[in-house]
């Protein structure tokens, strides 16, 4: 009852991050009511959040979409945004006569909107308090950072494409010889494998944990094709930990797994040590990999490029997030960074909310109707 237990509030949590009405008290009596109908059946446990966790029927909308990204995978869509907040500007009248307080008339009367959530968008994450780092949080935890779609070797029956002739066979034998239709087969498309490599090193303690949650959002989006690696002064295989549905759990698991926050960096040999224990067993053949690093490399610079070298020859693209590259008059300077720059197919930086929902595209796009970026801005 623990993990159902923890599982549910781990739902009223996103659902509340994307403006439900999910406060504890409706939490308690959707728990209340999952004791009566049962956790079995998964329409007992839709409805019972349904009929708990819904304040007004802005709410069902939202609540569909956070139950199916929860409980199957899917996709959450982007949540209605909150109310503009209308601001009336207030004048003290003038001494010969007006009232003090007194709102100004027709043209003196000006709103403006502001949307915490846009505010927080383009905000570098190292530069948040606390409250809004928790709200950046929960909006990452929504992002779908799935990847494209590839073509497979195996067949599945299709209206058109390929003659598949033993279904053909197949089918007028059962018709007594009578050749009726011909069957067809064409190539099952799957996701392709994701695989990111999130530098936890000191320098990169600022963003660390705002590029982890996103690697879980990752692995929530594709599942067991998603890989995720962190690397400091070695490399810790973190993808067990962050398949945990709730985020906050995922994030204390994975902490608890790396020995080597806020350490130094070896991307170097990290990359290596990757390239020789996973390359080989189809990790990075034809993947997406992603490495969020600074590129501050204590290691060899030169062991760096030749690492990087190697993987663009397995991967199918190599994208490198650096949170550095937002900054004004940035220039890829640092001898990891620009051993590695030439090898990279997309340089993006990944220090915001928008900036990890750019990423995302990158992702999903796969490289499809652009040639790759192998450049510095």
């Amino acid at each position: 009852m623990r993990d159902v237990t923890e599982t549910m509030v781990g739902f009223a949590r996103t659902l509340r991050a994307a403006g439900g009405a999910a406060d504890p008290e409706r939490v308690q009596a959707m728990l209340a009511a999952l004791d009566h109908l049962g956790v079995l059946d998964p329409s007992g446990v839709y409805w019972a959040g349904r009929l708990t966790l819904c304040a007004d029927p802005d709410d069902l909308a939202r609540y569909d979409r956070c139950f199916a990204a929860y409980f199957s995978g899917a996709t959450a869509g982007p949540s209605r945004r909150p109310p503009p907040v209308v601001v009336r500007r207030v004048t003290v009248a003038e001494p010969d006569g007006g009232a003090a307080g007194e709102e100004e008339e027709d043209g003196d009367l000006k709103a403006a909107t502001a949307s915490a959530v846009e505010v927080l968008r383009d905000r570098d994450v190292a530069r948040l308090s606390a409250a809004e780092r928790a709200e950046v949080a929960r909006l990452i935890a929504l992002l779908d950072a799935g990847a494209e779609r590839r073509r497979s070797r195996r067949f599945a029956p299709a209206p058109s494409g390929r003659l598949d002739p033993a279904r053909t066979v197949r089918e007028t034998l059962r018709r007594g010889g009578e050749t009726s239709l011909l069957r067809h087969r064409a190539h099952r498309t799957r996701p392709r494998r994701v695989v990111l490599i999130v530098d936890v090193s000191g320098s990169m303690s600022p963003y660390a944990d705002a590029l982890l949650r996103f690697a879980h959002a990752a692995a929530r989006s594709g599942g067991r094709d998603v890989e995720v690696f962190s690397a400091g002064t070695r490399l810790t295989r973190l993808t067990r930990e962050l398949r945990h549905r709730d985020a906050d759990a995922a994030m204390a698991a994975a902490s608890a797994a790396i020995p080597d926050w806020s350490g130094g960096t070896r991307l170097g040999e990290e990359l290596k040590e990757f390239l020789d224990r996973f390359g080989q067993r189809g990790l990075a053949r034809g993947a997406v990999v992603v490495i969020a690093s600074d590129g501050w490399e204590r290691g060899d610079a030169a062991l760096l490029g030749e690492q990087t070298a190697r993987l663009r020859r397995l991967a199918h693209r190599v994208i490198w997030a650096n949170p550095h590259k937002a900054r004004p008059g940035y220039e890829p300077l640092t001898a990891g960074m620009a051993a590695a720059l030439p090898h990279i197919d997309d340089f993006t930086s990944g220090h915001s909310l928008a900036a990890l929902e750019e990423l995302a595209r990158l992702i999903a796009d796969g490289g499809k109707g652009r040639a790759h970026a192998r450049r510095a801005g």
